[in-house]
């Protein structure tokens, strides 16, 4: 192995990381002074300029946010980093998922009026709003498009635009969330301020804000490049040291983990459904209002609130996912010998704001691209589609395709490579999942259709233990782009028993090491029969920290008897 590494980076975690293409420790763990410049963002410096004249004249500042995690951390990052930099006239308002639909449309920019706002500042989505923009702008508004997503042909009639994915973009990062472009314009927004003497004493620091930067960037699913890692690992030890916004340590809190030993696993698991749950089925205010919120007390009261909507999310989707499962058991020749290339479904009494969870379980078990549609209001003749895809099936390009190909069948659409979103009108569901999914078979051979498992490899039998397991845990930040370390190979039975209502407790033995292996398999409860003596498992290493002390676990992805 290199001998770059340091002595306390085991040989393991080395050839993780080169496996990742990662071959010295500044890059596996890159720190802030790595981070790229922000002046290489296309209209960064008009940006900049924009807010300096807005908040040296006292303008009023208007945040539009979003109505998912990455939104509503843009969105508390834009106004708590406006008001550090000496902004006086800061609101924030944020679309109803159900009144409003996506982004700054019109009808929100007529309600925006009763805030008198002078300049909109759009975080993670404004690329894609050209009506709303229009009607911003006949007002006299100026309006300032902060975005990461994928633009059109056209660019919206905004006043300034930053966007890594503009054409043209010189930025090297194509990766960054909604919540890392505002934060980048902060920075920019600083460097001017600093230029022109405008704080008398030190800068504000901005690293204050990177806990909200993590838990957006990692909710969003965003490929962790090196620049996102620096993001997210100087925001997660923001936050387990204790000194993340009190927002975030409630919403760690009420979710049950540590937060002295958080992962961008329990950000994505735990912190931001409690924060998206809002936006899905409520009001995201509540989760901005969160974030934004500096008592301790009345922070843990809104993210009890935040978890209670959020158990009654997981009830709604679960309904939604058994109605799923009903109707494709009611395709029998249809789904006969597997799924066809691309699966569509609409159900009329599904939940817009949850559509895209169904999309997202069916795409992992059927892997196919999955589109599931929603009224976008109960009655409407109008339906909101949530996509989710696969490796190798651009989401994004694949609606723009089929846009191309019969114009006007839909409405509005717009998002990334794995994830998008769309409108239609109800009578043209059969007609958009026809050319969908011939645009799917045409796209899609049978590889791309096969599930695939990517492996670390075998764990040697020495290399179960805690002092690997940690090493494993705190090697990351992992996530989209940059895998958790998955590992396989065959083990013994020794016993397996259920735990709650659908997960399997484990212990198991593999050879070379006599003490028994605790393991469990989360939703891989027995649907009768019996485990097989010896089994084949992809898994993570774990520590096991109910447990304490020196004590592991293997925390199951996959299983099969083995060969």
């Amino acid at each position: 192995m290199s001998s770059a590494w340091p002595a306390h980076v085991p040989p393991l975690l080395q050839r993780i990381y080169a496996a990742r293409g990662v071959l010295d420790a500044d890059t596996a763990r890159p720190r802030l002074q790595h981070l790229l410049p922000p002046d290489t963002l296309t209209g960064m410096a008009e940006a900049a300029r924009l807010l300096d004249d807005a908040i040296a004249a006292r303008r009023r500042i208007v945040v539009v946010g979003d109505f998912d995690c990455d939104g509503a951390t843009a969105c508390a990052v834009a106004v708590r980093g406006l008001r550090m930099l000496g902004a006086r006239e800061v609101a924030y308002a944020v679309p109803n998922r159900i009144v409003h639909g996506y982004g700054l449309s019109p009808g929100l920019v007529d309600e925006l009026a009763a805030l008198s706002p002078e300049l909109l500042l759009t975080v993670d989505h404004g690329i894609a709003c050209h009506a709303g923009i229009r009607a911003a702008k006949a007002r006299g508004w100026q309006v300032l498009v902060t975005d990461h997503h994928l633009p059109g042909p056209t660019l919206p009639p905004a006043d300034v635009i930053v966007d890594p994915n503009l054409p043209g973009d010189a930025f090297a990062s194509k990766t960054l969330a909604g919540v890392g472009v505002i934060f980048y314009v902060l920075l920019a927004l600083r460097g001017v301020l600093r230029a022109r003497d405008a704080f008398p004493g030190e800068a504000p620091d901005l690293r204050v804000l990177l806990d909200l930067v993590a838990v957006g960037t990692v909710a969003d699913l965003v490929p962790l490049d090196a620049n996102n890692r620096a993001l997210v690992a100087a925001g997660l030890q923001r936050l387990r040291d204790g000194r993340a916004c009190a927002g975030l340590q409630a919403l760690v809190a009420v979710s049950g983990r540590d937060a002295a030993r958080l992962t961008a696993s329990d950000i994505g698991f735990a912190v931001g459904p409690r924060l998206n749950a809002a936006g899905r089925l409520e009001d995201m205010s509540i989760g901005i209002e969160c974030l934004l919120c500096d008592d301790p007390g009345q922070a843990q009261a809104l993210a009890q609130t935040l978890d209670r909507i959020n158990a009654e999310r997981r009830g709604v989707q679960q309904a939604m996912i058994d109605d799923a499962d009903a109707a494709i058991a009611g395709r029998p020749l249809e789904f006969a010998g597997g799924a066809p290339a691309a699966v569509c479904l609409f159900d009329p009494d599904w939940h817009p704001g949850v559509v895209g969870l169904v999309a997202s379980k069916l795409k992992e078990r059927l892997h196919r691209p999955v589109v599931a549609f929603a009224p976008a209001e109960p009655g409407s003749t109008q339906l909101r589609g949530s996509a989710r895809s696969i490796p190798g099936f651009h989401i994004r390009d694949a609606l723009a395709a089929v846009d191309v190909g019969c114009p006007g069948l839909i409405g509005k659409f717009g998002g990334h490579a794995m994830a998008a979103g769309l409108s239609l009108e109800r009578d043209a569901f059969a007609a958009f999942e026809a050319a969908f999914r011939a645009h799917a078979e045409r796209q899609l051979d049978a590889s791309l259709l096969e599930a695939v498992i990517d492996s670390d490899g075998n764990l040697a039998p020495g290399e179960f233990d805690r002092v690997h397991a940690e090493a494993l845990r705190d090697g990351g930040p992992w996530g989209q782009g940059f895998p958790e370390p998955v590992f396989d190979g065959e083990f013994d039975v020794l016993d397996a028993r259920p735990v709650g209502q659908r997960h399997l407790k484990l212990s198991l033995r593999v050879q070379g090491r006599p003490a028994p292996l605790p393991a469990i398999h989360f939703g891989g409860a027995l649907d009768g029969g019996a485990l097989p003596p010896r089994v084949r498992l992809a898994y993570r290493l774990a520590p096991d920290d109910y447990r304490g002390g020196q004590a592991i676990q293997l925390v199951i992805d996959y299983r099969e008897a083995a060969g």
